[in-house]
């Protein structure tokens, strides 16, 4: 198994893969269902004919382009596991960020209505349900596909009776208002997507990042719409793109009806969040 390794290892580097020694490493240890730390504990283990054709698969895939999260089937996502695939767009750290942004200025005992636009896998949702268990939430999302997996994700982490879901081109079948809206809409302008990953531009459904020519299509329209549905005094939490923030500051501030208006930044130090409130 230790050679099996190390040809990966390399085989996967020249192909571009940053971390190959940690992904051959995971896909070993998910074509043998088992715990990654099992590889250290047989490192002379003597693979099957069918361990090794699972395992080539997955590497070949990989090789090839397809994000090691679709190849494993599942993500980790503010401490709870999803389920990831094609349908919908792998959910990262600056979404983890947004999460714990809405966290820390919420009561999390309050009774909130929220709504979730572009739900895909469920991730914010099912985060929200979870760490807000008073919370009701709508999670509207325009694909069928994605709205399944996001379906499944909510029976798999016990949040059914929290989460609605809803097939809607953002606000189209929206109805009533909400005590705080939330969205990672797509965001990624034109001249952005050839600098976008492989793994991203030929195997993430395009429709989830692809915000038009200046990136900014879908945040100008949630912005725009949002306030009819925030009850008086509601917030609009958004995750936006890296130097997106003067605009989409200067959309919100148009409105007139948003107040508190501000960009924040990431870890990483990038502008990355809009937060807004109706005006009471």
């Amino acid at each position: 198994m230790r050679k099996v390794l190390e040809w990966t290892r390399d085989y996967l580097r020249r192909g571009g893969v940053e971390l190959a020694r940690f992904e051959a490493e995971e896909l070993l240890a998910h074509a043998l269902k088992e715990e990654r730390l099992s590889l250290y504990l047989e490192p002379e283990r003597i693979l099957t004919e069918e361990e090794l054709a699972r395992f080539r698969s997955l590497v070949t895939h990989r090789r090839r382009g397809v994000p090691l999260q679709y190849l494993l089937g599942e993500v980790e996502f503010m401490g709870f596991t999803l389920r990831v695939d094609g349908r919908a767009l792998i959910p990262r750290p600056e979404t983890e960020g947004l999460v714990e942004l809405i966290l820390r200025e919420v009561n999390s005992e309050d009774k909130m209505e929220i709504l979730e636009l572009g739900t895909g896998s469920g991730a914010i949702a099912i985060a929200l349900a979870k760490l807000l268990p008073s919370s009701q939430i709508t999670a509207v999302d325009i694909s069928p596909e994605a709205l399944k997996l996001a379906e499944e994700n909510v029976a798999r982490n016990g949040v059914e009776e929290q989460i609605e879901s809803l097939k809607s081109d953002w606000f189209t079948q929206v109805g009533g208002q909400f005590d705080l809206i939330v969205a990672n809409p797509p965001y990624v302008g034109i001249e952005e997507i050839a600098g976008l990953p492989r793994e991203v531009r030929e195997h993430e459904p395009r429709a989830a990042w692809d915000g038009g020519e200046e990136g900014l299509e879908a945040l100008q329209r949630i912005i725009m719409e949002a306030p009819a549905h925030l009850k008086p005094g509601g917030r609009l939490y958004l995750e936006i793109g890296a130097g997106q923030g003067a605009e989409v500051r200067k959309l919100a501030v148009a409105t007139g009806t948003l107040a508190g208006v501000e960009i924040l930044q990431d870890l990483g130090g990038r502008e990355r969040y809009l937060r807004a409130e109706r005006r009471v």
